[in-house]
């Protein structure tokens, strides 16, 4: 591990003063710290923003949830407001990662974390992500891993986190607050797909920090939850996964909010899936249908072309779980 210094941020202001001098903001560290000992990641700075007041869950005008980004993933999960109202961002959390990590972890850290590339974590190993202009590996390597959505001629890393699956799904927005002050993105512009600048994933700038991420009011009632296939069945990356909610009333689909995970560069928004529901009455067929769409625009590699019907087969089956069958 190369040499840093560290400082532990009193309030927001200072917090913005070491982000002014290039620092990096650490909280749990769950990500971060493991880079730094393998050499991939190397700050010079730490700032560790533990004591700012963002540990807060609050509900927003008409049924909406903001999260601050300190807080733990086990304590949203366990959040009574976030179980109830969004039970797919409680699921996509505790099945993530280990107890103990969750622990730990936070919102903001989650959603910032680096991608699980072996070749970006194999300091020996062409990447553009670590170092732009190397190539990448994973290309004409063993690419089992990797995307089959969003992918450039630079990079196919596929984005690691679970909850970013569920809050593109419900169209969330991120809160931050930087030397320029105060502004918020979509959830979908905030993680950048590879293009030809892999190493730019955030559209963060120069001292910026997440101060919350904010699940915008549904229709009521929402059903929704998330499903993650893996190698095995705890600690381990998805595969594939799907997050889904769906407003139905009168027995039509009136609202589909469905997005994938461990099939694309950043969470992946399945748009295709969401028209092929609205104003449909909930039915195997129509599962089985509007799934065949989840894989549109899709370009699996040499060793993950699996991926394409495992998700397919995937989104069904939690379409399948949130809105039955009649």
């Amino acid at each position: 591990m190369h040499p840093f210094s560290y400082t532990k941020a009193a309030d927001i202001d200072g917090a913005l003063d070491g982000g002014r001098r290039g620092g990096r903001y650490i909280a749990g560290g769950t990500t971060l710290v493991d880079l730094m000992r393998e050499n991939v990641e190397r700050p010079g700075e730490l700032i560790d923003i533990g004591a700012l007041p963002l540990h807060d869950i609050t509900g927003t005008a008409g049924g909406g949830l903001r999260i601050g980004a300190l807080v733990s993933m086990a304590a949203a999960a366990a959040h009574p407001k976030v179980r109830a109202a969004f039970p797919v961002v409680a699921q996509a959390l505790e099945l993530s990662a280990s107890p103990q990590l969750r622990n730990m972890a936070t919102i903001g850290g989650n959603i910032m974390q680096r991608t699980r590339c072996t070749y970006f974590r194999d300091v020996t190993a062409a990447c553009n992500k670590r170092r732009p202009g190397s190539g990448c590996a994973a290309l004409d390597g063993f690419n089992r891993s990797h995307a089959i959505l969003g992918a450039s001629d630079q990079c196919a890393a596929t984005h690691p986190s679970d909850v970013a699956v569920a809050f593109a799904a419900l169209e969330a927005g991120v809160h931050l607050l930087g030397p320029d002050g105060e502004r918020s993105l979509p959830f979908a512009d905030f993680l950048l797909p590879p293009g030809s600048t892999p190493h730019q994933e955030q559209a963060l700038r120069p001292g910026e920090l997440i101060t919350a991420v904010e699940i915008p009011a549904h229709p009521q009632p929402l059903k929704s939850g998330y499903l993650k296939v893996r190698d095995r069945q705890s600690y381990e990356f998805a595969l594939t996964s799907a997050a889904v909610a769906l407003h139905v009333r009168g027995g039509v689909i009136r609202a589909a909010k469905i997005a994938a995970g461990g099939v694309g560069t950043v969470p992946w928004k399945l748009p295709a899936v969401e028209r092929h529901l609205i104003g449909e009455r909930p039915s195997e067929s129509l599962w089985a249908a509007a799934a065949e769409r989840a894989a549109d625009g899709a370009r699996p590699l040499r060793h993950n072309g699996f991926k394409t019907e495992l998700l397919k087969r995937t989104v069904a089956r939690q379409l399948r779980i949130v809105g039955g069958t009649k």
